[in-house]
């Protein structure tokens, strides 16, 4: 039986909690863990949970409460100081996007888990999506050729008062805006697709909404591969609709989520023929109906998985080298947005942004947070329309 604490009792713990109690015959909660405790309280006595109840990290790991596994779902600037204490204890973490702040977090990370012999798992729930893994399945057999270019939209739409929260909109505590907190599910599932990360990056950054707000609400980025291939990325909280999705243009075929599949074929002077290469298509489409469909999605999912790699001493799909390719990737768009100029990958360790100071010494403050608010009343938390955070 895996002993599983939860620490951080904000909203995006509720699919944590959700995900964990699907497998009761595997694990079981003895510990939640919130600076307010009184949130974790609640928490407890929803879910019906015999558990401790705590307010600071390091006096539960202190408590001699047998604990194998801390999952951790805070704001993103304690993520690399609560799974360091965590690992260093002896457990295993499954820790919230993004990883952390900064690449040198990142490694430090890297390092406890190194060094401590235990698993280091971030969240990336969307790998565990049938639409996701059929994209994924579909670029692997080649039927449509290689990628050429990409289309990544993350683009959600949030009110202006989401940043009264006292930790969002501020650098210090959230370590940016969309960019790094709602497309970093986007740039893992392109990370993951592409099998490979870009060596170019250019950027720009804006905030064209929330003038409560430090960071940047809406970013565009464009990402040059090794092979020459593009890409592009949309990162925002303006969009409304939140229409979300990757499209991956191919040698041989568009495919896309949500799922649209086109395959042209050319005429003697070049242009498309009418109705495309239907061959193509109808062979891309059989080949996905035999891929068979996930058996837990979502947050659900990636706990299943990664309690399966601590069962069977083996890796989990999504570990700390994927969270950090992801804050590698962000981290130079930010470079490059703040800096308006292009950058160059992989980030050194010599590099100003390789640590949250420079990050911070260099970042654009739109504007100034004015207003904060301890904790909203209400809680409930809508998602996209079709990739769902």
């Amino acid at each position: 039986m895996i002993n599983v604490a939860v620490v951080g009792i904000g909203n995006i713990s509720g699919a944590h909690l959700a995900g964990i109690l699907t497998f009761p015959e595997r694990c079981r909660i003895v510990a939640l863990c919130d600076i307010y405790p009184e949130k974790a309280q609640r928490a407890k006595e929803a879910n019906k949970l015999d558990c401790a109840v705590f307010s600071d990290h390091e006096e539960m790991l202190a408590s001699g409460l047998k604990i194998d596994v801390v999952h951790v779902c805070t704001p993103p600037y304690v993520h690399a100081e609560i799974a360091i204490h965590a690992m260093d204890a002896g457990c295993h973490v499954l820790v919230e996007k993004p990883m952390a702040t900064c690449l040198a977090e990142c490694d430090a990370m890297l390092e406890a888990e190194k060094r401590n012999h235990v698993i280091l798992g971030c969240v990336a729930q969307n790998r565990f999506r049938d639409e996701i893994l059929r994209l994924k399945k579909v670029t692997e057999s080649g039927l449509a050729g290689k990628i050429c270019c990409a289309h990544v939209n993350s683009c959600w739409w949030r009110g202006h008062c989401y940043y009264d929260l006292w930790w969002r909109g501020l650098w210090e505590k959230e370590g940016g805006g969309p960019t790094l907190n709602h497309a970093v599910h986007h740039i893992d599932m392109l990370n993951w697709i592409e099998g490979k990360m870009p060596v170019e990056v250019m950027a720009m950054l804006g905030n064209v909404m929330h003038d409560n707000s430090e960071v940047e609400d809406l970013s565009f980025a464009l990402l040059r591969y090794p092979d020459g291939s593009l890409a592009e990325v949309t990162s925002s909280v303006v969009h409304h609709g939140e229409l979300q999705g990757i499209e991956l243009q191919c040698a041989d075929a568009r495919i896309s989520v949500p799922w649209n599949l086109k395959a042209e074929v050319s005429r003697t002077n070049g242009f498309p023929q009418d109705g495309g290469n239907q061959q193509l298509m109808r062979k891309i489409e059989e080949f996905c109906r035999e891929i068979p469909e996930l058996e837990y999605t979502g947050h659900t999912g990636e706990i299943d998985d990664f309690y399966r790699a601590i069962e069977t001493e083996s890796r989990p799909l999504i570990d700390g080298r994927d969270g950090r390719n992801t804050v590698e990737l962000i981290t130079a768009i930010y470079k490059a947005g703040c800096l308006k100029q292009m950058v160059t990958l992989p980030i050194d360790k010599e590099d100003e942004y390789y640590r949250f100071e420079g990050i911070l010494r260099h970042a654009v403050h739109f504007y100034k947070k004015e207003k904060a608010v301890e904790n909203f009343s209400d809680t409930e938390i809508t998602l996209g329309n079709n990739l769902k955070k």
